[in-house]
């Protein structure tokens, strides 16, 4: 078939939720991919964060492979090994927490805020019902999760949303000490906002944070899934920070392309989602946790967070060089791989320049160039990369 005609196959038979550039993507490998006509691009962006190992990383395509000819899905009534083998792989690189398995970030998130409503519940013996969100956050597509996201462009055409999420500037503290009441539940934050433009979490704000929650009785959970599973050089994002929250929610990179997403709490509060409180059909099904335990062997086996500090640092030098050429280049600011650049204007031109000469990037929150480059990457090919990005920054007006 040709990309022509995959094209034509969407127009009469996808709904167009999703502005598509006309390319067709046939083969991936590492941080590279081919499109129908044979093209290769260098893919700096892959799968939105999910491709955390590069395309079709061969230990993954191997697991998957192997559980594939055992044993495809079977429900959660029943045990099955890889699930347990890989909760218990998150469990020793995080806090020691428990797991429960879905299929997506935004599906962690709901069940995160199900979890700090049944917890704060069972310990005030009453409801506690609302969250603190910031503002430029963002949790998903879902109905909760969009109201979770402070973006007011999320919720247009869904009103009204969800009740009970209170929304306050990102990095202060006063702000939420004066949204927190007796019916607050918990604070739900990125330690670095994603869509909102790599924004940073300060340490200081993290940890009042914890303060707060630990004093009120309130959950503190974690948003990671764009942070975990080793995109900021180490397997998680809050091991930055000196901050350890209750709840933790993964996905994206989670399952080394394989769609998986997870809740991790601290035992104490894991014990309240008990039976016929929550669930998830396809959640932790022995294929996508088969690829989640390939992929965090490999990130070890591989020394990938090492790669992730080392070739973070050698592009934060180059993008920062690009800065002191680029008047209009505000900021460049990130950690490990999850690299932000802001603009005093939209990107979205020197993101279509890019595209033009084989480079994937993206363009969020309006301004800001954000690259997410798999953990695989080599420091050649993202100088291949950074070229094509330095030479669509010159060609700026």
């Amino acid at each position: 078939m040709t990309g022509s005609e995959t094209i034509a196959l969407y127009r009469q038979y996808v709904i167009g939720n999703y502005t598509r550039l006309p390319i067709v993507f046939v083969r991936g490998e590492g941080s590279h991919l081919w499109d129908a006509d044979g093209r290769r691009y260098i893919d700096l962006f892959p799968g939105w964060g999910v491709d955390g190992l590069g395309h079709c990383h061969p230990r993954v395509v191997a697991a998957i492979r192997e559980q594939a000819g055992k044993l495809l899905h079977v429900a959660n009534n029943y045990y099955m090994e890889p699930q347990g083998r890989f909760a218990r792989m998150i469990s020793e690189r995080s806090f020691g927490g428990k797991c429960f398995f879905c299929n997506s970030g935004a599906e962690a998130n709901e069940g995160a805020m199900k979890l700090a409503r049944l917890a704060t519940h069972a310990a005030a013996g009453k409801s506690r019902w609302k969250f603190i969100t910031f503002q430029n956050g963002f949790h998903g597509r879902t109905l909760a999760a969009i109201s979770a996201t402070a973006q007011p462009k999320y919720h247009q055409g869904f009103e009204p949303i969800v009740p009970g999420f209170l929304y306050a500037p990102f990095n202060d503290l006063k702000a939420v000490e004066a949204l927190v009441d007796k019916e607050t539940c918990a604070i739900l934050v990125e330690p670095i906002q994603g869509e909102g433009g790599i924004n940073l979490a300060q340490p200081e704000f993290l940890q009042g944070l914890r303060k707060i929650c630990e004093r009120e009785g309130m959950v503190l959970i974690f948003d990671e899934v764009q942070t975990g599973c080793g995109r900021t050089g180490k397997w998680f994002g809050y091991q930055h920070f000196g901050v350890t929250p209750d709840i933790m929610t993964l996905s994206k990179a989670l399952g080394g392309g394989a769609a998986i997403g997870a809740i991790v709490a601290q035992p104490k509060v894991a014990e309240k989602l008990a039976p016929g409180t929550h669930a998830s059909t396809f959640g932790g099904n022995p294929l996508a946790c088969a690829a989640g335990i390939a992929a965090f062997e490999a990130i070890e086996e591989e020394n990938l967070l090492k790669n992730t500090v080392a070739v973070g640092r050698h592009a934060f030098v180059r993008l920062q060089a690009m800065k002191a050429k680029c008047p209009f280049i505000r900021e460049v600011r990130g950690k490990g791989l999850m690299i932000g650049m802001e603009l005093d204007r939209p990107g979205k031109d020197v993101v279509a320049r890019c595209l033009a000469e084989g480079l994937l990037i993206n363009c969020t929150h309006d301004t800001v160039i954000r690259m997410l480059p798999a953990m695989t990457i080599s420091r050649e090919i993202m100088d291949e990369g950074l070229d094509i990005l330095e030479k669509s920054l010159a060609a700026e007006k």
